[in-house]
């Protein structure tokens, strides 16, 4: 098989973490016999240094072209004081904009080498593996009207939650499709006691449910779910939510793993996805072979997985990253006494060589 991939580094810890996936991509290709050819295109800060815009157009028709999309992070304060619209973070909207990206995957897998990194008791979050899946391209980040006007003698801001009946249905299809694969439970995440959005939200839900017999649907408001999430995250499998809902609740879920710098994402929806870390740019260990790379290998791997229908090279890199884990190696972020610390490109290098 051949697959072209764009790469965008981005911005901090991207470039490395980029370059760690790429290493295990490379071993992929050889164990599989594949091939991956790589493009590398500049977003967010980066972008804004070199071109004067977050998302160049020539940025956007490499994506175009390939068959997946892997991005590293964008971001930083040296781009804070920018006017909204030249943000780095505008380069992430503008892509799941442009690529048609509206559902966006996050795992929140414990390994089991790293059930103690989490800030929860080894009990709570032992076996942990949950997946949300949050609407991407709809809500308050992108609902009109937005911005900021004078009322009654002062400043005000205002943003718009928005959604139609369609965006709700596909959202929630592709959330039943993956709880079908999965142990057929699926938790809808709304605020349907106070917003009609939410309340849209649900009744779509319910009915979409019909769809799907063998998949349990159960609903819970987002103040209850994130506390759930931490009192008892088994509970959960597969969640779906609406956008900023599901901004929030992924980073949560992400923390019971112990460290963000593990958890891979995708976004999906258009005829090319897009695949990037949960974590930032971490501006502060740039550089520096500090940054751990396992989100993005995770993330690399689920392009193999739903880009590219390379199930068993996807398992192969899972595999490999949970038996790196097993022999006590790690990168900073989870290292602990008597554990092998290592940087960013010899965590790379060892779970390729495991691949």
């Amino acid at each position: 098989m051949k697959k072209t991939i764009t790469l965008i580094p981005g911005d901090g810890i991207g470039p490395e973490v980029v370059a760690g996936a790429v290493t295990v991509l490379n071993r992929v290709a050889v164990r599989f016999g594949h091939t991956f050819e790589y493009r590398t295109a500049l977003a967010g800060g980066a972008a804004l240094d070199a071109h004067g815009v977050p998302l160049p157009d020539d940025t956007l028709g490499k994506c175009r072209t390939s068959d997946a999309v892997l991005l590293g992070a964008v971001g930083g304060p040296k781009w804070d004081p920018n006017p909204q619209h030249l943000k780095p973070e505008r380069a992430l909207l503008g892509l799941r904009k442009e690529l048609g990206l509206f559902a966006n995957i996050r795992p929140a897998k414990i390994y089991a080498a790293l059930a103690d990194a989490s800030a929860l008791k080894r009990e709570v979050v032992e076996g942990v593996d949950i997946v949300v899946v949050r609407e991407l391209t709809g809500g308050l980040y992108f609902g009109k009207p937005a911005g900021f006007e004078m009322r009654n003698g002062e400043p005000v801001g205002f943003n718009t939650m928005i959604y139609s009946e369609s965006e709700v249905r596909r959202i929630v299809r592709a959330a039943f499709d993956i709880a079908r694969k999965r142990s057929k439970r699926l938790c809808s995440v709304d605020k349907a006691n106070v917003l009609e959005t939410s309340q849209l939200w649900r009744r779509v839900a319910t009915e979409t449910a019909a769809e799907f017999p063998d998949v349990e649907l159960s609903h819970m408001y987002v103040d209850n779910c994130s506390m759930q999430l931490v009192r008892n995250p088994k509970q959960f499998d597969v969640i779906v939510t609406e956008n900023m809902f599901g901004d929030i609740l992924s980073d949560e879920a992400a923390m019971l793993t112990g460290s963000i710098g593990m958890l891979a994402s995708a976004s999906l929806g258009g005829t090319v996805a897009l695949y990037e870390p949960v974590h930032g740019s971490a501006p502060d260990i740039a550089g520096q072979d500090k940054a751990n790379p396992i989100a993005t290998i995770a993330s690399a791997a689920m392009m193999l997985k739903y880009s590219f229908g390379l199930t068993d090279a996807s398992d192969a890199v899972e595999h490999a990253i949970e038996t790196v884990l097993g022999k006590g190696l790690r990168t900073g972020d989870i290292h602990t006494p008597g554990t092998t610390l290592l940087g960013s490109k010899g965590m790379a290098e060892a779970v390729a060589a495991e691949v």
